[in-house]
């Protein structure tokens, strides 16, 4: 759930063009941040942990100096909290490459082992971003000279390598920029160009369109899946698929809580997306009890607002803002450990009494994840003086992990695994849970781009559509992902 972006630019003020789409991106990571800078001959780079406001001031962005660069929020799917975890990632061979990513790659262990084995190369990091570099390097190394085509070669041998879900930007120092998507565009990834006079473009890759606006440039289409695009020291744009079947199959969670509202992805607006999720929900809501007693509808801020409003205008009920947000509380979902998950929600949101006092309330989250957080806010609402509290989630229950660049939880600490919706509801503390239900979520999506023939649906369903996700593999990851483990990792 990384945030990447990669800009070519006759800007006299690249990097805080980058900086720019980086805070525009901060919801997709807030453990790390870095920007590379490069001219015709070297590179500068500034990267480390925390958040972009905090790595980067005045004074060290004017220091990288360029006309390319990439940037990188980093949200940990993979690899420590260490700073030498955070992006982008550098190798000297064969051109001097630096690369940023966003996604999992699943095979990575098979990889890493191969690269060890086969190519000497070391893996410093537990970062599957530098499997990723060091594969890239190895296959350029193998072509003649750097032109288009022989990249588009390197690069459709390492299609045949990597499996997973990812979203890449690279920079070859003198050379240009390179941005590509695995054969399935589960990650997300646009371009758009800026008109810098008659005869020249700039040109912006980005995880969403919503960093293209802040800089004002126009929103081309994003990337396919298995294409790779190429722009050059001269700004010159060349695109070509280099894999031989691929498919599109986005994540559908992306639309439900990864991207902003304001994004377009794949076609379809994010927002008007969650616009739909919400009016699905309502319809269920009065399917399964069309004499409801609901007084009042209030959103779990931010990324429920849309469906929460939609589903009161389509219900025909009041909708309220009743908890206020404080905005320099991070996305919870995200944070690493569940203690610090609960004490964050407690900082991040507070109800304003009198909206819930002596009313049922029906109350819409974007999901349910592990249920503690839900059960904190239902404790809230019903602290706050409401008489009945009701719970609706515009997904539905999240029963599986996900392998391809969301780092949710271990299976076991997902609230709806091997759980009856009744026995979530009972476990949140809610007088009624109201789940979407997942052909509603796929269609929600689908009539902004009808073209989509399936969705990446594995977090409610359990189907993976890479090879080699079979229950050895699943339980591993599962290890690696608890929270005990990662406590153990950092002590």
């Amino acid at each position: 759930m990384c945030g990447i972006c990669a800009l070519i630019s006759k800007s006299e003020h690249i990097s805080f063009e980058i900086y720019d789409c980086l805070v525009a991106l901060q919801h997709r990571g807030q453990d790390a941040a870095g920007i590379a800078i490069c001219d015709s001959k070297v590179y500068n780079m500034r990267k480390g942990n925390g958040l972009v406001r905090d790595i980067f001031n005045n004074t060290n962005l004017i220091n990288l100096s360029g006309f390319m660069g990439i940037g990188h929020t980093r949200y940990p799917t993979a690899g420590g909290a260490s700073p030498k975890e955070a992006q982008p990632l550098y190798v000297p061979s064969p051109y001097g490459l630096l690369l940023a990513h966003n996604g999992t790659l699943v095979n990575a262990e098979e990889l890493k082992e191969k690269l060890s084995k086969k190519h000497k190369i070391h893996i410093n990091s537990c970062s599957d971003s530098e499997i990723l570099l060091n594969i890239l390097s190895i296959e350029l190394q193998k072509e003649d000279s750097l032109t288009p085509q022989n990249i588009y070669n390197a690069i459709g041998r390492l299609y045949k390598q990597c499996i997973g879900g990812y979203a890449v930007v690279c920079m070859i120092i003198g050379f240009g920029i390179i941005a590509f998507r695995d054969p399935n565009g589960i990650r997300p990834i646009v371009y758009g160009k800026r008109k810098y006079n008659d005869k020249l473009y700039e040109y912006l890759f980005a995880s969403e369109s919503v960093a293209l606006d802040v800089l004002d440039f126009e929103l081309v289409d994003d990337i396919q899946p298995g294409e790779v695009i190429i722009v050059d020291k001269s700004f010159n744009l060349f695109k070509k698929i280099c894999y031989e079947k691929p498919k599109l199959i986005p994540c559908i969670f992306e639309y439900v809580y990864l991207a902003r509202p304001d994004s377009v992805l794949d076609n379809i607006s994010v927002h008007k997306s969650r616009m739909r999720m919400g009016a699905a929900l309502a319809k269920k809501i009065v399917d399964l009890k069309p004499d409801h007693d609901i007084d009042v509808v209030i959103p779990i801020p931010e990324s429920s607002t849309t469906s929460a409003l939609q589903l009161a205008n389509t219900l025909g009920i009041k909708y309220i803002e009743g908890f206020v947000k404080n905005r320099y509380i991070g996305r919870t979902f995200i944070m690493p450990f569940q203690e610090k998950r609960e004490k964050s929600v407690r900082q991040k949101l507070n109800p304003i009494n009198f909206e819930f006092k002596d009313k049922v309330v029906l109350l819409v989250d974007d999901s349910i994840v592990r249920g503690t957080t839900s059960r904190q806010i239902i404790e809230m609402a019903r602290s706050a003086g409401a008489k009945k509290v009701y719970f609706a989630s515009a997904s539905p229950p999240i029963r599986y992990q996900n392998v391809y660049g969301i780092d949710m939880a271990a299976t076991t600490e997902l609230i709806a695994h091997n759980r009856s919706e009744d026995e979530i509801s009972e476990l949140i503390g809610t007088d009624w849970l109201i789940y979407q239900d997942l052909e509603d979520l796929i269609e929600s999506a689908k009539v902004g781009n009808p073209s989509i023939q399936q969705f990446e649906c594995s977090v409610f369903d359990g189907n993976y559509i890479t090879a080699d996700i079979d229950s050895t593999y699943l339980k591993k990851l599962e290890e690696t992902r608890s929270d005990e483990k990662k406590s153990r990792k950092l002590n």
